[in-house]
This record gives structure tokens, C-alpha cells and sequence, in this order.
């Protein structure tokens, strides 16, 4: 019976900022219990900060008594090199070669063209192998890459020394059937890979994460799979463990997790890894209370297309691989100065994706406002050389421009954020404000800028409404 491995990636993915900031003691404490739990693999996030990062991978080896700690080298011979330094003192340590193998990403990840991704690989496989024998190679967006260049890809990994290849299923949106005849294909395709052990990573979009890892990636004979302490990024734990405890003799595997201490160790991770969440409160005079804090998210410039496209998703947004990409390059402008949070990405988000060319172009709008009088608005716009008026009452200007928009579009669009702030100071200060509107289950950002809060108010909802109207045209 052929054990299967399982390498667990709570911790690499809770450095991406998508759940709650783990400290210093939590994560020791999770890997304790990984590896309490016998999980074959317990996967390292990358280094950010050399001194800090450094010692809490040392403490965590000192820990670690049966776990392999896999760390991500980087894309340079100093990362590599200070990726080893850091793991090297672990019983069993691996270095691990994580590269975008998509068009896009490869752009903007690596800033590289493909023949340049394939010497690079080579490089840092070769560089990783010469310090530990246990080097893995993982093509981030396995399943949006063009075929041949992934057979190509994986090739050069085997024979740069690579024992283990992860493919990921990034998007998540195969079915267990499509993601059985890709991993069979690509070991058609590639016939060294008999000679390393297949690793499989499937994020959890379509509910089927499990099934495509613990079910379709057996039958095509996969040997190591990627789990979770939360299902999303990679199928749960538990998940995984059920399947092969309940149908391994049908495949002829098994994995050496101790299942009788499974349930209490993962209520305890989840403890420590799961956003308290606290309750919003409902829109008053059109405006919304804050985020909640299961959104917060901080990013910086260390991070990649993956992690930001994953806050973005995290956000409500689904883009584009074109769209990611710009919202991306935007990030990297702003990240070189400054950190990213939630409201920033949120900006950014609607500045740069979807830009659409405008149906509606505001003419004017006059806003009658008081402690004695009730709000109204008359807002005109013109469409296709035509102009068009709505006039309404609201409980408030901006509910009042909201609604007049309403009646000149003849639709209503959930709101489901709204959002003001300053970005200069002083009597004339600049207001910003965002707007994001849900049609048929989608969001879509605006964003407007102004001396005039109501008038960015009404050009942030024109901004929305136009990328909704936009995408309506294309169907």
C-alpha cells in the first residue's frame, strides 16, 4: 500500500495577511502540533525580514522532531542562500522553488519571458540542490500554463536535482475528472517525473478541493498532496484524512497522520489561525460601517501576483487574469512607498480594474440638503448624446443622488460598501470615496475624487455603474 505524503501550509499562507496575524509563540505552537500530528511536511513562509525570520525558523527546527520544514528559496542567489541558512539546522529540512508558470504571472511575478523562467529554474534548483538534497519544485499556476511550456518547466526541474514537483491548481475550477486527465497528462508528457514524487496543490474554489486531491490526483498517481488547517487555499485536513481513512484500501494508500489526535489539534489550530469576526453594522444615511476585521488585510512590496490576487479575491472581486495583472502593477507602484491595507486595495482595485469607457457621463447635479428640509437630488447625465434627469427624495444627499441615479438607469444595484475619507488636509481637503455595487452575485468598485464629498460620492457610483453596464454589453 503506497503511503501518501501530506505537507501542510497553514503557516505559509497566514504570512500572505489573508486571516489572523499569527505571533511569534502561536507559530511554534502550530508546528508543534503539525508535527505531534505526524503531517510529513510543515511548510515555512518566506523570508522577509532575514534577522526575525531567521530565529523563528531556528526555534521552530529546534521544535520539530519528525516534520520535513520546507521553506520557499526566492528568486536570487542571496535568498536561496539566506532561505538555507535559516532551515538548514531542521532534522529534516527541504528547500522549496516556487515559480509562476502562467503567462501573466511569469510577467509580473518574475518580471521574465519564458526561456528566461526556464534558465531560471534551472539555476535555483541547481543552487538549492547543491545545499540539500530534498529540493521541490512548485509551478504556482500549473493549470493556466501552456502546456508544452509546463512539460518543458517540469523537465528542467527533475534534471536540475528536484525530488518532489508540486502542480496547483491556482484558480480552482477544475473538476475531479479535468484535474485526474491533467495530472495524467502531464506525466505522459514528461516521463522523468516517474522518478520523483508528484505533489498536488488545489485551492478550494468550486467546494471539490478534497476531491481533487485525495480522490483524482490518487488515481492519476500523485504521492503528496497539500493541506490546511482552514479549507480555501488547499483542502483541509480533515477533509483529506476522512477520504483516506474511509476509501485508502479502494486506491491502495494510506498517510500516517494520527487520526485519533486530528479532531482536538485542528480545533486548536483553528483557534489560533481564524479571524474573530465582529459584527457590521447596517447603512445609515447611505454610508457604511468599516470593514469588518475578517477582511483586514496589510500587504507590502514582498509580495507577489499570488497573494495579492488572493486578497483581492478575499475582497469579493473576480477578476480577470488581465485585470489582476494591472491591479497588481498599481499595488507595486504604491507598495514601493508605502503598505497596502484594505482600503487602499480597495482604491486601488477601482482605479485599476475594468476600466471600461463610460456609458454615463455626468452633466450636472444640484443637492438641496438641511436640518429642516429633507433631502433631494437632481442629478443629469447624458448617454449617447442624450441627455437624462432623475429627481429624488432621500434620507440623506447621498441616498437622495443614489436613488435620483436609480431613476435615470431604471435599475437598482445592492450596495454593498461605501466608503469616505480624506487624502489631503485642511479646509480644502480632498475627499475620496468608494462605492462597491453587486450585480447578480459580482461586486463592482468605483471610485471618486473631489473637494465636493456628494460629487465624488456620485462619481464613484457612476464609475461602478458603468463597469456593470459595460459587462452586461459584452454578454
Amino acid at each position: 500500500m503506497q503511503k501518501v505524503k501530506l505537507t501542510d501550509i497553514t503557516l505559509r499562507e497566514a504570512a500572505a495577511g489573508l486571516g489572523s496575524p499569527l505571533s511569534y509563540k502561536e507559530k511554534i505552537e502550530i508546528a508543534k502540533l503539525l508535527d505531534k500530528l505526524n503531517i510529513d511536511t510543515i511548510a515555512l513562509a518566506p523570508i522577509t525580514n532575514a534577522k526575525k525570520d531567521t530565529l523563528l525558523i531556528h526555534t521552530i527546527a529546534s521544535a520539530v522532531k519528525n516534520s520535513t520544514l520546507s521553506i520557499p528559496v526566492g528568486y536570487t542567489e542571496e535568498s536561496v542562500c539566506a532561505a538555507w541558512d535559516a532551515v538548514r539546522k531542521a532534522v529534516n529540512p527541504r528547500l522549496c522553488v516556487e515559480v509562476p508558470v502562467s503567462v501573466v504571472q511569469m510577467e509580473f511575478m518574475c518580471r521574465k519571458k519564458p526561456a528566461a523562467v526556464i534558465e531560471m529554474v534551472d539555476h535555483l534548483v541547481r543552487r538549492s540542490r547543491s545545499f540539500c538534497d530534498d529540493v521541490e519544485f512548485s509551478a504556482l499556476d500549473a493549470t493556466r500554463s501552456e502546456p508544452e511550456f509546463l512539460a518543458k518547466v517540469l523537465e528542467t526541474a527533475v534534471a536540475a536535482g528536484a525530488a518532489t514537483i508540486t502542480v496547483c491548481d491556482s484558480a480552482g475550477i477544475m473538476t475531479p475528472a479535468e484535474f485526474k486527465d491533467f495530472i495524467k497528462n502531464i506525466r505522459s508528457h514528461v516521463p522523468s517525473l516517474g522518478g520523483v514524487c508528484l505533489s498536488v496543490k488545489c485551492t478550494d474554489e468550486l467546494s471539490m478541493a478534497a476531491a481533487c486531491s485525495a480522490v483524482a490526483a490518487f488515481e492519476a498517481g500523485a504521492g503528496e498532496i497539500n493541506v490546511n488547517v482552514n479549507d480555501g487555499v488547499a483542502p483541509a485536513i480533515e477533509s483529506v484524512v476522512n477520504i483516506i481513512k474511509v476509501r485508502g484500501d479502494s486506491y491502495g494508500v494510506s498517510c500516517g497522520v494520527k487520526t485519533t489526535e486530528l479532531n482536538r489539534s485542528v480545533k486548536q489550530m483553528k483557534w489560533l489561525t481564524q479571524t474573530k469576526r465582529v459584527e457590521s453594522s447596517p447603512f445609515d444615511n447611505g454610508v457604511s460601517s468599516p470593514i469588518p476585521k475578517d477582511k483586514d488585510i496589510l500587504l507590502d512590496a514582498n509580495d507577489n501576483i499570488a497573494t495579492v490576487s488572493k486578497a483581492v479575491k478575499k475582497l469579493g472581486y473576480d477578476l480577470s487574469e488581465d485585470d489582476q495583472a494591472k491591479v497588481f502593477e498599481t499595488f507595486m507602484n504604491v507598495a514601493e512607498k508605502k503598505s497596502v491595507g484594505t482600503k487602499e486595495l480597495e482604491a486601488i482595485i477601482a482605479t485599476a480594474a475594468l476600466q471600461v469607457p463610460p456609458t454615463y457621463k455626468l452633466v450636472s447635479y444640484v443637492i438641496n440638503s438641511g436640518n429642516i428640509i429633507g433631502s433631494t437630488a437632481v442629478i443629469k447625465f447624458q448617454k449617447n448624446g442624450k441627455y437624462m434627469q432623475g429627481l429624488a427624495f432621500g434620507n440623506g444627499p447621498i441616498d437622495a443622488s443614489f436613488l435620483a441615479i436609480e431613476q435615470i438607469t431604471g435599475r437598482h444595484y445592492e450596495l454593498d460598501d461605501f466608503q469616505i475619507q480624506a487624502v489631503t488636509e485642511g479646509r480644502e481637503a480632498m475627499g475620496s470615496t468608494l462605492v462597491r455595487l453587486r450585480s447578480n452575485g459580482k461586486l463592482y468598485s468605483g471610485n471618486g475624487l473631489s473637494t465636493d464629498i456628494i460629487g465624488a460620492s456620485i462619481r464613484a457610483y457612476l464609475s461602478a455603474l458603468n463597469k456593470i453596464v459595460y459587462e452586461e454589453k459584452q454578454k
